[in-house]
């Protein structure tokens, strides 16, 4: 997998969430043009993309703010994890107390609790800017 795309209406404040997440942004560009449109399927497309890179080098994650045409609602952000599409991305993290912390600075909030799962990890789900569900997932013992 080269990356996962997530498209938002703020721009900084998604880059940011995933930064305190501790992801790093790789680049930021304006995508626009006949080929980009074709590629897309829409007409005279605009958008601002930042690509976001995990710590590993694995992964990454694009951020979209589109200009032209603009972005169409179709989920409430509150949607429950039940609903169809894509509903969260899940990350490792060593400290989960101290990251669902350090994103509650940025509005993120639990959508359930922390649970434990038998002996081998705590989890939970965050909802940060937009919408956007992550899973946290800390190995224990």
């Amino acid at each position: 997998m080269d990356n996962v795309g997530i498209v938002v209406d703020d721009l900084e404040a998604a880059i940011a969430f995933f930064v305190e997440l501790g992801m790093d942004l790789e680049g930021k560009a304006l995508i626009e043009g006949p080929w980009a449109a074709r590629l897309v399927g829409l007409d005279d497309q605009r958008v601002d993309i930042a690509m976001m890179r995990t710590p590993d080098g694995h992964g990454r994650i694009e951020l979209a703010k589109y200009h032209t045409p603009a972005a169409v609602g179709g989920v409430p952000e509150d949607a429950p994890a039940n609903t169809l599409g894509i509903r969260r991305i899940m990350f490792a993290v060593d400290d989960m107390d101290e990251v669902i912390a350090r994103l509650r600075t940025h509005g993120a909030e639990l959508v359930g609790e922390v649970v434990q799962y038998e002996d081998a990890y705590r989890l939970c789900y965050i909802r940060g800017p937009e919408g956007i569900v992550v899973a946290l997932a800390e190995q224990i013992g």
